[in-house]
């Protein structure tokens, strides 16, 4: 299974065997209980957990040997009837089978299993139909699937998007098309914008929200163009499908698949196991967890300081750029003054950082508590609550602010390919020793190329040496 794919099947393979095994539990519950009543199973209930531990591995073989949700999100309701039975019909007999081979002088009851053996069909594929029709029409559309723009041309662009927008996948959503041809930015397609032409596809695709791109041009387009319109898209890293003249590009990162029906070749510089993304998204969460609670504790004490010094809001809001160009607000103890983001312009000059980034140790707009909390990383604390909602992650690349952002070039947003982070690899390096921009943008990309889960267990350990030595946290 190549990398780019591998999201989609992880999420799907994992979902399923998780409904599956919750129907199982349930059905065999319901069925015990229908025939003995609450918790008695007539003093055999060992055996209906043998049962249920034989029938949640037989289940898992067959989907491993067969494959047999392969074709899920393309099944039409008979399909997936027809699918269900003969998963759940097969497994359940040859557990049957070896229940009565295995414990003959202890059968397991015959009601029981006649109860469970078409509950467990019913509630399997009622859950399947509600997970397929919330992932078609619900998770496609939210923050967390990925956002596509389509390239091509403007007499084929309607079709394109049509096929596109109406194919049996989850896990994209169509934001934002480029026509090459002609000028049509301003208007729309299939309720689809029209954000850009051929001259600036690039800039506009740095400011908007893309994490696929699908290329679908005439034969006539010369190679080379291709080449270089799919090479400016990785360095963004940004994945990129391209169904035309196949046979003529040889790029790095590049793998065979279909899209949406057609058959393309993808490119990505990105080579991320989606697997370990889950569980670093369960680290976050449980890391999360952990730092809101000392959040919460600490509130009251920092809310009192803060306040004692300068009238206003304690947690200080600022809108930020996330994975890809996504906006959100980012929390943290407000550690300046109420008007600080207005002086901004007064103290560019004085900026001691080299590049798109505001850095100075006497900035005058920082309050004494600030320094302190500053110092201390404490005004980090509520970003936790970022990290929970899934806008950041414990580790990862320091978010942009939009007017950074707005300046960025593909090389600079290749940043936000990964999740933004509470701490990254240029803070462990000396966090604010570093002065200059390209400088951070290059151990962001450091990080994202070598990204593992054991790197960022090694970088959460740095950072905490780092915040109780205080080294680069002026």
């Amino acid at each position: 299974m190549n990398h780019i794919y591998k999201k989609t099947n992880v999420i799907k393979t994992y979902m399923l065997l998780l409904i599956e095994a919750v129907t199982l539990a349930l059905s065999l519950t319901a069925a015990v209980f229908t025939r003995y009543g609450w918790m008695s199973a007539d003093g055999n209930g060992e055996i209906y957990i043998i049962f249920g531990i034989m029938e949640a591995g037989l289940i898992f073989l067959y989907s491993t040997i067969t494959d047999w949700n392969r074709d899920f999100f393309i099944r039409g309701y008979f399909r997936e009837a027809m699918a269900v039975m003969k998963c759940l019909g097969s497994t359940s007999a040859f557990s049957a089978l070896f229940m009565y081979i295995l414990l003959k002088d202890r059968p397991m009851s015959r009601t029981v299993f006649f109860i469970y053996l078409p509950l467990v069909m019913v509630l399997t594929y009622m859950f399947h139909l509600i997970f397929k029709e919330y992932m078609l029409k619900y998770y496609r559309k939210g923050v967390g699937s990925d956002k596509l723009m389509i390239v091509t041309t403007s007499d084929r662009a309607e079709k394109v998007i049509d096929r596109v927008k109406h194919s049996k996948e989850w896990n994209y959503e169509v934001t934002s098309v480029v026509i090459m041809d002609k000028d049509m930015k301003g208007s729309t397609i299939g309720n689809v914008p029209v954000i850009a032409g051929a001259d600036d596809m690039i800039s506009e695709a740095t400011k908007n929200i893309v994490d696929r791109v699908f290329i679908s041009l005439p034969s006539d387009v010369p190679i080379k163009d291709i080449r270089n319109t799919i090479y400016e898209f990785e360095n963004m890293g940004v994945v990129c499908h391209y169904d035309v003249g196949l046979e003529d590009l040889k790029l790095a990162g590049q793998e065979a698949g279909t899209f949406a029906g057609y058959a393309v070749l993808s490119f990505s510089l990105q080579n991320l196991d989606y697997r370990r993304l889950m569980i670093k998204r369960l680290m976050d969460i449980l890391g999360s967890i952990v730092g809101m609670l000392i959040t919460i504790i600490m509130f009251p004490f920092v809310a009192i300081a803060i306040r004692l010094e300068s009238k206003g809001p304690v947690i200080f809001k600022q809108e930020r750029i996330g994975r890809n160009g996504r906006h959100f607000k980012m929390y943290k103890f407000r550690s300046m003054y109420v008007d600080a983001e207005d002086k901004l312009s007064d103290l560019k000059d004085k900026n001691e950082v080299k590049g798109l980034m505001f850095k100075m140790d006497d900035d005058p707009r920082i309050t004494k508590v600030g320094r302190f909390i500053r110092k201390t990383s404490i005004d980090e604390f509520p970003q936790f609550f970022n990290i929970f909602k899934g806008d950041m992650s414990m580790v990862g690349t320091r978010p942009p602010t939009v007017d950074e952002y707005e300046q960025y070039n593909a090389h600079y947003r290749r940043r936000l390919a990964l999740t933004p982070g509470l701490t990254g690899l240029w803070q462990v390096s000396g966090r604010s020793d570093i002065t200059d921009f390209d400088e951070v943008v290059k151990l962001d990309l450091e990080y994202i190329d070598n990204w593992s889960l054991s790197l960022d267990l090694k970088i959460l350990l740095k950072t905490i040496g780092a915040v109780f030595t205080g080294r680069g946290s002026k």
